[in-house]
C-alpha cells in the first residue's frame, strides 16, 4: 500500500507506554487461545463480554511499567502507518457521508500497550482491536500486528490497514444508527440468537472496510499487486470456523460471532468491488450472509 507523503491524522491519543491502571477488566485468564483469537478484530467491548461472557473472567490488570517514550524505529513506523491510514478513513468517509447527505465525525485512535481504560471499561491488549462507541474511539496495541503475522499468519500492511478500517467501520455503523439498535436487539436475545445479531455486525464491519479500500483506490489509487489478496486472506485467517478448528479440533457454529472465514472473506470484497452504502447485512436471511 502506497502511502509515501500522505497525511497522517490527528485524531490520536498515543498512550503508549502508559500505565492502564488497576481496575477490574475483561480477560481470558485459562481460556484456550482459541478463545482469545475469537475476539480478535471485535467490534464493540460491550459486544467482547455479551458474545462470549461464559468464557470470559474478570481479573485485576497490573499496571505497566512506562517505556519512557523510548520506541523501535519498527515501533514508530506502525504508529505512523496508522496514523495515515485512519487520516484515509477520514478522507473517504466525509466524501462517503457527503453523497449521502450526512457529516461525517471521525473517531480518534487510541495506541496502547498492554492495558487501557476506555468508556467501555478496562482491556488487556490480550483482548484485539476494539472499537468503543461510549467514547467513539478505536483501540490499537500495534504489537497486535507482529501478532497478526506470527500467530495468525496473516502478514502484509493492506491486511493490517484492513484491521484499522474495520474498526472504523463500527464507528460508521454507529454513526448510521445500527449500532445501537442491534445492541438494543441483543440485550433482549438469548445468547445463541444475540451471536447471530453479532455475526451481522461483524460482517458488516468487513463490508465497510470493504467500501473504504473501494474510495481509497478510487481517490489514491495507493493499492498495489496483492493488497487485496492480503487482506481478504486476514479475513479467512480470523473466521470464527478457521480458528475454532484449527484451535479445538472442532467448531461450534452456535457460538459464532464474527462469521465464517468464507464469509468475512466475501462481505469485505462485496464492498470493495460494489463501494455502496446501500447494502447492509441486517435485510439478509441467514442463507444469504
Amino acid at each position: 500500500m502506497r502511502l509515501d507523503g500522505r497525511r497522517e491524522s490527528k485524531n490520536v491519543e498515543d498512550r503508549r507506554g502508559m500505565s492502564g491502571g488497576t481496575k477490574a477488566s475483561m480477560g481470558i485468564g485459562g481460556i484456550i487461545i482459541a478463545g482469545l483469537l475469537t475476539l480478535l478484530m471485535g467490534g464493540n467491548l460491550g459486544d467482547v463480554v455479551s458474545n462470549v461472557g461464559q468464557q470470559v473472567i474478570q481479573q485485576q490488570m497490573t499496571a505497566n511499567a512506562g517505556t519512557g517514550g523510548e520506541f523501535t524505529e519498527e515501533q514508530e513506523a506502525q504508529a505512523t502507518f496508522c496514523r495515515q491510514v485512519l487520516a484515509s478513513t477520514e478522507d473517504v468517509w466525509t466524501k462517503v457521508f457527503q453523497q449521502m447527505g450526512r457529516t461525517y465525525s471521525p473517531p480518534t485512535l487510541v495506541l496502547f500497550t498492554g492495558s487501557v481504560q476506555s468508556a467501555c471499561g478496562g482491556a488487556t491488549s490480550q483482548v484485539g482491536p476494539f472499537y468503543c462507541s461510549g467514547d467513539q474511539k478505536l483501540y490499537i496495541d500495534i504489537s497486535f500486528f507482529e501478532q497478526m503475522e506470527k500467530q495468525l499468519g496473516a502478514p502484509g500492511d493492506f491486511a493490517r490497514a484492513y484491521v484499522i478500517a474495520h474498526e472504523v467501520g463500527h464507528h460508521v455503523e454507529y454513526l448510521l444508527g445500527t449500532l445501537d439498535k442491534a445492541h438494543q436487539q441483543m440485550s433482549r436475545l438469548n445468547s445463541t440468537d444475540a451471536n447471530k445479531v453479532s455475526v451481522r455486525l461483524e460482517l458488516l464491519a468487513d463490508y465497510y472496510s470493504g467500501v473504504w479500500a473501494h474510495y481509497e483506490q478510487q481517490m489514491f489509487g495507493s493499492l498495489e499487486t496483492g493488497d487485496l489478496e492480503e487482506a481478504i486472506s486476514c479475513a479467512h485467517q480470523i473466521g470464527d470456523n478457521y480458528l475454532q478448528k484449527t484451535q479445538r479440533g472442532y467448531v461450534q457454529p452456535e457460538t459464532f460471532t464474527h462469521g465464517t472465514s468464507e464469509q468475512r472473506m466475501r462481505w469485505l470484497k462485496l464492498g470493495f468491488d460494489t463501494g455502496d452504502m446501500q447494502t447492509t447485512t441486517f435485510d439478509k436471511s441467514d442463507a444469504q450472509l
